[in-house]
């Protein structure tokens, strides 16, 4: 989850005699109990992003948070959005993308990386293999019109889409299943830019892009959060309105993703986790396509089921009222998904109940399970400028592996302390800071604009060319 502790004075562990010595790396029981402790203080405080607090620095994961915080932990599942001819097809695509954009907290558990500097940023690239199975479900619509109770029904055995396997439950619309093709694809590149635009609050800009696919994402990354004592609720912030993702080669047709509130939970019982339950919502108002997802955090007994159900529907982009799934007409409804995200989610085309099919006729999106975060190709250390993110945590990053833990602190309220006195020197002039990569360091529409310098440093990553000499 995005950072929301902030740069504020840490709370420091005691120094060691030598400050280089290796200490003894703390127990996940330990680190909790910590945690807690500090988390104790703010029960009741409406947003802890606003209060912003700094953890030790063996409480914390070492990786920045403009790095760990990406929507790419599976790129091949985004570079096969717009693929398909029908929009109905793409809006599944948008929704495979989406089921593998938190990848990180389906496989692992969370953590806290560094907090934001202001002026931060991060960039990298991504290659990857265009892979992901072709999405078409026009055979499950030739029966009967969309929408209509019967096309899912009628289907025979033989209509299930190309490209997304026999039809049983166990043939999976996956993007770790690769496409038998007789020559290998050359890797796809996609590159990323990411800036921390705004420190009170705090607030990231991103954007995402793969001309080779006419494809590109784009949002501001907030959040508020609140400790109630058992968990941390946390939620997208005013100027977190989701993640924009146009494909250009569809007439610039444009996805709005929204994202829901999530808990962070198992504070008491000793073993953190990410569970959602609330709503999120993907429009495109060119094809007038809209999905639903509702999210389940706990079934009977208050166990934790990680259970999503979700529909695509028509709707009117000039009325759009439709918030839950029981408001939608059941004629508007074109397909229905539902299952465990951090397992395995299937769907059906028509309207009828996802449970009424059987099995075998339920399409599986996305499987979780053989899928693993993507690495970044990064730049060379030697063309990292100091305020990018992997230069400018560097030294604290060595400590915490080398387990000198007070020295990572300590390196840390250094930087920390420089971006205070920076922020001292700009009021004193009556300097208004501003983004190098972003037009606007927040804005009331949640989609950003890359200056020329930002449109530079993409274009050059594209190539593989990470010098920036000339550019900033």
């Amino acid at each position: 989850m995005s950072s929301w502790f902030s740069s504020a004075p840490a709370t420091a562990a005691a120094p060691a005699a030598d400050p280089n010595a290796a200490e003894d790396h703390p127990s996940d029981g330990s680190k909790l109990k910590t945690f807690i402790g500090i988390l104790r203080k703010f029960i009741g405080v409406a947003d802890l992003a606003s209060v912003r607090f700094s953890l030790p620095s063996q409480l914390l994961e070492p990786t920045p948070n403009l790095e760990y915080w990406n929507y790419l932990d599976s790129p091949n599942a985004f570079v096969a959005i717009g693929t398909a001819d029908e929009p109905v097809d793409r809006m599944l695509e948008v929704l495979r993308f989406w089921f593998t954009k938190d990848l990180k907290y389906a496989k692992g558990k969370p953590c806290k990386p560094y907090n934001s500097c202001l002026g931060e940023f991060f960039r990298c690239n991504w290659e990857t293999d265009d892979d992901a199975p072709r999405i078409d479900t026009s055979g499950l619509r030739k029966s009967s019109p969309p929408g209509s109770s019967s096309s899912s029904t009628k289907s025979s055995k033989a209509a299930i889409p190309a490209g997304l396997g026999s039809g049983t439950s166990q043939a999976a619309s996956t993007v770790s299943v690769p496409q038998l093709a007789a020559n290998p694809t050359k890797p796809v590149r996609v590159s990323y830019l990411t800036e921390q635009t705004s420190h009170h609050p705090p607030v990231s800009a991103f954007y995402i892009d793969c001309p080779e696919k006419g494809l590109h994402a784009k949002g501001f990354d907030q959040i508020t959060a609140k400790f109630t004592g058992t968990s941390i609720k946390v939620s997208p912030g005013e100027h977190n309105l989701g993640i924009f993702i146009t494909v250009d080669r569809r007439d610039n047709e444009t996805y709005q993703l929204t994202h829901p509130a999530a808990h962070l939970g198992g504070i008491l019982r000793g073993a953190l986790s990410v569970s959602v339950g609330d709503t999120a919502y993907i429009t495109c108002p060119k094809t007038k396509l809209k999905a639903i997802l509702r999210y389940y955090d706990e079934g009977w007994l208050g166990r934790t089921t990680n259970k999503v159900e979700g529909i695509i529907f028509r709707y009117d982009p000039e009325n759009d009222n439709k918030t839950q799934i029981k408001d939608v007409p059941v004629e508007d409804i074109l397909v229905r998904l539902g299952g465990p995200w951090k397992e395995k989610v299937v769907f059906t085309v028509g309207n009828e109940p996802l449970e009424s099919h059987p099995p075998e006729k339920q399409i599986t999106i996305i499987d979780i399970a053989p899928l693993n975060v993507a690495p970044k190709v990064l730049p060379p250390q030697e063309k990292q400028l100091p305020n990018e993110s992997l230069q400018l945590w560097r030294e604290v990053t060595n400590a915490i592996l080398a387990k000198q833990f007070s020295k990572a602190t300590t390196v840390k309220q250094e930087l920390e302390e420089a971006q205070r006195e920076k922020a001292r020197q700009r009021e004193s002039k009556g300097e208004t800071w501003a983004p190098a990569f972003f037009v606007q360091a927040t804005d009331k529409t949640g989609i950003p604009s890359l200056t020329e310098k930002g449109r530079e440093v993409l274009k050059r990553a594209q190539v593989g060319n990470w010098d920036l000499d000339g550019v900033l």
